[in-house]
């Protein structure tokens, strides 16, 4: 961490140049003395993107950025106060804090935080900005969580960690076992030290596997932003040993859509199906992730257009987790009968459907974008069908 850049004119510059080309930053011979232009280009980079991001931080004057790397696998400050939500009680220790995002949010509602966080570069970042930010609840250990912890000798009312999700060759990995520190072998120590755990893993993880791998779940969140999965929450309880709820929750700018169900509902629950009626419906990303295919429909009173396309249709309009539309048009599958609607843009989308959104747009010249949404989808009897709808807010 280089502090020369926290000088008053270096963040002058830095907040008049936010949208300046990065690569002219870096070709340019250094303006400040003691600061590479890497260092430069590296603070305005990370300014900008914590724009949307990050409001708080971009909004607190002092404040340092990390690497890209570090700050695209931090949590956005949406998901960090949802996730902020879930513990309780007095203490909190963060096993990989990172930039610090999420401890920042947890001290929020938590008398005592401890973050840890193994790259003391990264640490040091962090406890700076903690300072800025004025969270003076946080304590933060240059160190490996695990190893501090077994070290400290102390318990918590809660454990958050959230693995690292890529491995020696800086590749994507969505097992827990391939994750660093792989929390499945560390469960037992941990339950030892607190009565609680939350684990944030990425949102591709299969939620049947994530239940074989960890015992004692109490609770499942599928966190989307803006209809785009961003991270699974596992809750853990000593002793835990019912069935967890599975909590849906989308995150929109203008509010939130949530929905809960169990495993056991969900396989026990029938559906009930039609053509396409009046209204179509379309679950949210991590309703659809969760595996709520029933029960989604019979706690909404919706018909399903067929078993495997997880569309759901009716006479009235409702309020619903998800999209909404009004179907104007119900086609066969017949090129001829789809280029006679004349659509020369639409927003097309593909459910249980044989071809692809790239193929569909090529053999019927449909450009991208417009006030049409059509879905290409298989119905009742197996019939594959094109539906021409309105999005209806």
């Amino acid at each position: 961490m280089n502090k020369e850049i926290l000088n008053t004119g270096v963040q002058d510059f830095i907040a008049k140049n936010l949208n300046t080309d990065i690569l002219s930053v870096l070709l340019k011979k250094p303006l400040f003395e003691g600061i590479s232009q890497k260092e430069l280009a590296q603070q305005i980079e990370g300014r900008k993107k914590s724009q949307n991001k990050l409001p708080v931080w971009f909004n607190t004057p002092g404040v340092y950025y990390p690497t890209r790397l570090q700050l695209e696998q931090t949590s956005s400050q949406l998901t960090a106060e949802y996730k902020s939500r879930i513990p309780n009680g007095n203490s909190l220790i963060d096993l990989t804090g990172g930039f610090g995002v999420d401890s920042y949010f947890f001290s929020l509602k938590i008398s005592e935080v401890e973050h840890c966080e193994i790259n003391p570069d990264l640490s040091e970042i962090a406890a700076h900005n903690f300072g800025v930010l004025g969270a003076k609840n946080i304590k933060t250990r240059p160190a490996d969580g695990l190893e501090y912890l077994r070290n400290s000798k102390r318990t918590f009312d809660w454990i958050f960690l959230d693995p690292a999700r890529r491995d020696e060759l800086k590749g994507k990995v969505f097992l827990l076992s391939d994750c660093l520190p792989d929390v499945t072998q560390h469960l037992d120590f941990l339950m030892e030290v607190s009565e609680n755990v939350l684990i944030k893993t990425s949102p591709l993880l299969d939620i049947t596997a994530g239940l074989r791998e960890l015992g004692n779940v109490r609770e499942i969140h599928v966190v989307a932003v803006e209809n785009e999965l961003r991270e699974l929450l596992w809750v853990i309880q000593k002793g835990f040993v019912a069935e967890p709820l599975i909590k849906t929750v989308n995150l929109k700018k203008s509010a939130e859509e949530l929905f809960g169900f169990r495993i056991s509902a969900e396989k026990s629950a029938s559906s009930t199906y039609s053509e396409p009626s009046g209204f179509l419906y379309e679950p949210n990303a991590a309703i659809l992730k969760a595996g709520a295919f029933k029960t989604i429909g019979v706690q909404y009173g919706l018909n399903k257009l067929h078993e495997h396309s997880h569309l759901y249709t009716a006479d009235q309009l409702i309020t619903f987790p998800g999209r909404r539309f009004r179907v104007k048009k119900v086609l066969p599958y017949n090129k001829k009968q789809i280029r006679a609607l004349k659509l020369s843009k639409a927003n097309i989308s593909t459910r249980n459907f044989p071809e692809t959104v790239a193929s569909l747009r090529k053999k019927l010249r449909i450009r991208d974008g417009g006030e049409h949404y059509v879905f290409f989808t298989t119905i009742m009897q197996g019939k594959l069908a094109v539906l021409l709808c309105e999005r209806v807010s």
